[in-house]
């Protein structure tokens, strides 16, 4: 099977996605290893005894993105690598712009360079919306790095080797998410919660969703494509309404960086885009040859075309959230 055997790494490896997809790899497949790099030793530490029943087979890289021979040495015998390490939160990228670029871009461009240099033979880079039309610098950040992913595959050459990315918007309940913010509010006994648009709307998608296209693009990719899943969209009235029936809810405004929909698939994008039957895959515009042209099985999306939460075609409605809250597809 594709992981078998396979020695995997994951940046950013004790987050919220990292510990659900090493939990999701051991689980189903038989890898040779899992390395999980990233700066924190505390988190390395919680993972390693969240994972005892698995420690002969993972392992840990004290190790930041941003230092190049440091990843280079953490990619000696690595299969496949899931770059999933960034700056996220949006006010502190913009506070701290410099930090900003130094992980999303300078580290992006060091988890290239490392890989071309070793043996690895995939890559997978995390996205988010916020690349799509960017309006604050994490989403500058990431459209920035998006662009390198892609345009390593140029620099190839004989290598076995492919890079590609998969597009998530806000992963549900995970940090930075907005349902564990609510679950706080609701702890701590506030009387309403804050909702910043009552027009506001995202997808929903969980972290196994999320894994799962991981692996898809493992399986798929030829070098170049952007994965993004087809998944539902709510609006967060009746996100609030689920999580806390009855409850007042009160609007405070946009915040600076914020958007009313999420959007994954631009109008642009629509020209190199394709439909498959639970994904859409976005086709590179340059560095692409006639050997990697889309699978038969994909449809052209019509030019024009838009994947947007405000306009998607499945709605969750109150009692579908609710009973999604009920479920562990989510932390």
């Amino acid at each position: 099977m594709l992981l078998d055997d396979k020695t995997i790494l994951i940046t950013g490896g004790t987050g919220s996605f990292g510990r659900c997809f090493t939990r999701y790899v051991f689980t189903h497949y038989n890898p040779r290893k899992i390395i999980i790099y990233s700066r924190d030793e505390f988190k390395q530490l919680m993972m390693e005894n969240e994972f005892a029943e698995y420690k002969e087979r993972l392992r840990f890289f004290i190790g930041d993105v941003r230092d190049y021979e440091r990843m280079k040495r953490a990619l000696e015998g690595v299969d496949y690598v899931i770059h999933a390490a960034a700056l996220k939160q949006v006010p502190a990228c913009e506070y701290n712009p410099n930090e900003a670029i130094k992980t999303n871009i300078m580290g992006a461009q060091n988890v290239i360079e490392a890989s071309l240099n070793t043996g690895v033979k995939k890559v997978v880079a995390l996205s988010t919306d916020k690349a799509v039309n960017p309006v604050n610098l994490y989403g500058g950040t990431k459209l920035v790095s998006d662009k390198l992913f892609i345009a390593a595959n140029a620099y190839c050459g004989n290598k076995d080797l492919n890079f590609s990315i998969v597009r998530y918007g806000n992963v549900a309940g995970s940090r930075g998410s907005i349902i564990p913010l609510f679950y706080q509010f609701i702890k701590e006994g506030r009387t309403e919660l804050p909702i910043t648009d009552y027009r506001m709307t995202r997808f929903w998608i969980s972290l196994t969703e999320g894994i799962e296209l991981v692996i898809k693009a493992l399986e798929e990719a030829k070098g170049g494509e952007t994965f993004i899943s087809k998944i539902p969209s709510f609006k967060v009235t009746d996100l609030a309404e689920a999580m806390a029936p009855g409850m007042k809810t009160r609007e405070v405004g946009i915040r600076p960086g914020e958007k009313l929909h999420e959007v994954m698939v631009t109008a642009e994008d629509s020209m190199t885009t394709y439909e498959y039957d639970k994904h859409f895959i976005i086709y590179p515009q340059m560095f692409w040859q006639e050997s990697k042209r889309p699978m038969p099985s994909g449809k052209k999306v019509e030019d024009g075309f838009c994947y947007s939460s405000g306009a998607n075609t499945e709605w969750l409605d109150v009692e579908q959230i609710r009973e999604l809250l009920k479920t562990d597809l989510y932390e």
